[in-house]
């Protein structure tokens, strides 16, 4: 039953896979630099922002030699930094450490900054044919309906499930095809949050949740901890010479970014102004004002921000920096959850997409 389960479902792979730009050309650093970006993140929307990556940093070298801030501007919009800080100090391990070549094993693999299990899994399998599964969401979902596993989908003990489950019948031969083939199913056809398209699965005959009906009941999967949130108030203080930003720490959330200078609650227009001339500036005018929301994995962030025209972009702090509308665009990277005050700056300025 495994291998004409396995050739079934590398048939169906080879009929319908995604035309995607790092299956068509799959060196290590290709699959590595994808799955990273994939992370959290939609296919549609990563596309873009790989061929960008690669135009500036098109190897390991030069990703490792690059400076952060570099890396964080053409991760820009992408969301969860931590990931290309990773991915920076990962290529310096891989130069300094393996010669400048990923490492062909999940062990080896999993040694590197921001691999866990299933990333190393997926470029070990697809990018060096070692016969393990990537156990993502797809996979899990595809998992659950095969077998009809009813126990929450998010816990370990469902991937430890589903590992033994899949390592019954994985390509030896094709790993990382059968991989892929099961994200594509997962993506395309066992598709999530609703009935799936069953006529369309090339793993129909050995599907428990087809055979009894129980497709949009599985896989079960345990409501998420409400997210707290936050008010914040957010200063857009500028002139015709640039605006201010202000750099977060180094570590927690967004670590490292420049974000608009900003305090926590809702403040009132003029407990705004105050607040910025206490953080030095003198406010000539307000342009307005508009409300935002960011939601993030575990908290979300209600913010109002302020357009204010400031008489001069002189900073007194070290985490302050005035920056000119080009440096704006190019050099500094603003997280995505600033990106509806950046229209406050005019049409000209690009802003980070989501």
């Amino acid at each position: 039953m495994g291998e004409n389960r396995t050739s079934d479902l590398l048939a169906w792979y080879d009929a319908n896979r995604r035309i995607l730009p790092w299956r068509e050309d799959p060196t290590p650093y290709h699959v590595w630099l994808s799955e990273i970006m994939l992370q959290q993140t939609r296919v549609e929307a990563v596309k873009g922002y790989y061929s960008r990556f690669l135009e500036v940093l098109p190897d390991i070298r030069s990703l490792a030699e690059a400076d952060e801030d570099t890396c964080t501007k053409l991760w820009e919009g992408l969301g969860y930094y931590s990931r290309v800080r990773n991915l920076h100090k990962a290529a310096q391990q891989v130069m300094e450490n393996y010669g400048g070549s990923l490492p062909r094993t999940v062990a080896e693999l999993k040694l590197l900054a921001g691999i866990g299990d299933y990333t190393a899994t997926a470029i070990a399998s697809i990018a060096f044919s070692e016969p393990v599964a990537a156990i993502d969401g797809n996979l899990l979902r595809v998992f659950s309906r095969q077998t009809g596993y009813s126990e929450d989908i998010k816990a370990g003990a469902a991937k430890k499930a589903a590992k033994k489950y899949f390592d019954t019948w994985i390509s030896q031969d094709r790993p990382g095809a059968w991989n892929q083939a099961l994200m594509d199913l997962g993506a395309t056809v066992c598709l999530p949050n609703g009935k799936p398209l069953c006529d369309g699965c090339p793993l129909q005959s050995t599907c428990v949740a087809h055979a009894k009906g129980l497709e949009e009941e599985l896989p079960v999967s345990v409501k998420k901890v409400h997210r707290p949130v936050e008010e914040k108030t957010v200063f857009i203080l500028h002139n015709e010479n640039g605006v201010v930003l202000h750099r977060r720490p180094e570590s927690g959330l967004l670590a490292g970014l420049y974000e608009f200078p900003n305090t926590a609650g809702t403040l009132a227009p003029q407990d705004a102004i105050v607040f910025a001339e206490k953080m030095g500036f003198q406010v000539q005018d307000i342009g307005g004002s508009r409300k935002a929301k960011h939601v993030f994995s575990h908290r979300e962030w209600h913010m109002t921000g302020y357009d204010m025209t400031v008489e001069a972009l002189d900073v007194g702090t070290d985490d302050l920096i005035a920056a000119s509308f080009e440096e704006l665009d190019s050099r500094y990277s603003v997280p995505s959850a600033f990106a509806a005050f950046r229209e406050f700056l005019g049409e000209g300025l690009s802003g980070p997409a989501d």
